[in-house]
């Protein structure tokens, strides 16, 4: 075996770790009218301001993306990767119960970092549309 092969063959596992430790950059920006991309998931939570009853909520798991200011990235060095989707009539529950566990693209058009407990993502998109493929 050769000097220079057996040099490759233990540099490569090094030049990966390295990458893998590298920060990662703050995704691109996501501005009111832009598409969110990724696997809608259903979650249930407890809605505090109503008894406790139990709320469907949706989330989508994207690429990093920095919301607008005063946002920025939610406290988070890439910006946030998942998006909580808060449906604003039962037509909107309807739609995104029906498109669970697939992949799916919204218009975003208003977004903010979450805040309040029980918002289980880094970023609620409280105005949306279901952009079709």
């Amino acid at each position: 075996m050769s000097f220079a092969l057996l040099a490759a063959t233990f540099a490569a596992p090094c030049a990966i770790a390295q990458q893998a430790d590298a920060p990662q950059k703050p995704g691109k920006m996501i501005h009111a009218g832009d598409v969110l991309s990724g696997e809608l998931s259903a979650m249930k939570v407890r809605d505090a301001k109503n008894r406790g009853k139990r709320v469907a909520t949706y989330q989508i798991t994207s690429e990093p993306r920095r919301l607008p200011p005063p946002n920025g990235l939610c406290n988070l060095e890439t910006g946030p990767e998942t998006f909580q989707l808060i449906p604003t009539n039962d037509a909107q529950a309807a739609q995104l119960k029906s498109l669970s566990g697939k992949e799916i693209s919204v218009k975003v058009d208003e977004v903010a970092c979450a805040k309040d407990a029980g918002e289980m993502s880094e970023a609620i998109v409280t105005k949306w549309s279901v952009v079709a493929k």
